[in-house]
C-alpha cells in the first residue's frame, strides 16, 4: 500500500469518526465549539479537517452557526470559533 493510499484512508476514516463526534456533540450539548471536537476526537492530520468536517455537518443539515467565541486551545492561539449547535429542523441525516 502506498503512502498516498494510506493518507487517504485515514481521511476517510477521521472524516467518518468526526462526524458520528459532531452529531454526539449536538445532541449531549446545546452548544460547542471545535474546541469540545478536539477534546473527544483524535487529532486531525490536517489543520483544515476540523473546518471541513463542521461545514459538511451544516450543509447536511445537522447543525447551525449560532454565536462565535474564542478558542481555548494554544494550537489556535485564541482564534475565532463558530459556536454550533444542533439544527432543530430541516435535519437530513
Amino acid at each position: 500500500m502506498t503512502q498516498a493510499m494510506v493518507l487517504e484512508e485515514d481521511r476517510a476514516d477521521w472524516f467518518a469518526d468526526a462526524r458520528l463526534a459532531i452529531l454526539r456533540l449536538s445532541i449531549t450539548e446545546h452548544e460547542f465549539t471545535a474546541d469540545d471536537l478536539r477534546k473527544v476526537l483524535r487529532p486531525a492530520a490536517h489543520q483544515n479537517w476540523p473546518g471541513i468536517a463542521f461545514g459538511q455537518a451544516k450543509r447536511a443539515g445537522l447543525i447551525e452557526p449560532v454565536n462565535t467565541t474564542t478558542s481555548k486551545s494554544k494550537s489556535r492561539n485564541h482564534g475565532s470559533l463558530k459556536v454550533w449547535r444542533r439544527k432543530s429542523e430541516g435535519v437530513t441525516q
